[in-house]
């Protein structure tokens, strides 16, 4: 089983994930349904394990 994240880690891969959305943002062309549906289903998967380690961590 892994190690929960720690807040330090967890706070750089959240700022990394804004990060690079903005660029996507900023760089298209014209923002349409795939980008959107691209960009929610990176933040779930960028999202989900912080809040599963956070949780971890509590207990």
């Amino acid at each position: 089983m892994r190690r929960p994240l720690t807040t330090t880690q967890s706070v750089i891969l959240a700022l990394l994930w804004v990060a690079i959305c903005f660029l996507i943002l900023t760089g298209s062309q014209q923002i349409d349904g795939p980008l959107i549906l691209t960009i929610l289903i990176s933040g779930a998967l960028v999202f989900i394990p912080i809040t599963k380690s956070i949780k971890n961590k509590e207990k």
